[in-house]
């Protein structure tokens, strides 16, 4: 049997589908028999779909919500809360790295965190670099550092061509979230 050769996969652009690739992957690897780690860095406090399959298939399959939700930019008020809960996910991303009990880790929304300043893009560099060799890992989120994509095997970008929230439709149960 060939070895496994862990791939660092981004999702990344200003269209839609990003979480849900990662999320078809991680099923994906889930059915031919691997084990699966979520580490959502915006996301939290809501349920989303996904949430309630994802239970399903535990213990192989495993999702921290670990966001204060979505982030405003550097006006917003709870920016101190943001960055402490992307610092601890972060942190748990460092930990459950090292572990190797993971084939498959996902790092949803931490291209976002950089972004937004919640964590250091040098902190991701220095967690991609440590990735053991066989683990797999892909992170999410719009505009990843070239750090990131220059470190990346796989990188897709997502392009926004048409969106109904521009014609005023709301976010879709079962579609959106």
């Amino acid at each position: 049997m060939q070895e496994r050769k862990g791939l660092i996969i981004v999702h990344t652009g200003n269209g839609k589908g990003k979480t849900t690739a990662a999320l078809g992957m991680g099923m994906r690897s889930w059915g031919q028999g691997m084990k699966v780690l979520i580490i959502q860095f915006i996301k939290g406090n809501c349920t989303y779909g996904e949430l309630k399959t994802i239970e399903q298939l535990r213990p192989n399959f495993v999702i921290h919500q670990m966001g204060e939700g979505f982030v405003d930019g550097p006006q917003d008020d709870m920016m101190t809360r943001h960055r402490s809960a992307a610092a601890a996910a972060l942190q748990t991303a460092e930990a459950e790295i090292s572990t190797g009990e993971w084939d498959l880790i996902i790092l949803d929304e931490i291209n976002y965190a950089i972004r937004y300043g919640l964590v250091p893009v040098g902190a991701v560099v220095e967690l991609i670099d440590k990735k053991p060799s066989p683990l797999h890992l892909v992170l999410t989120g719009r505009e990843a550092r070239p750090e990131i994509i220059d470190r990346a095997d796989l990188v897709t970008e997502m392009k926004e061509i048409k969106h109904p929230y521009h014609e005023g439709v709301k976010a879709q149960k079962g579609i959106e979230f």
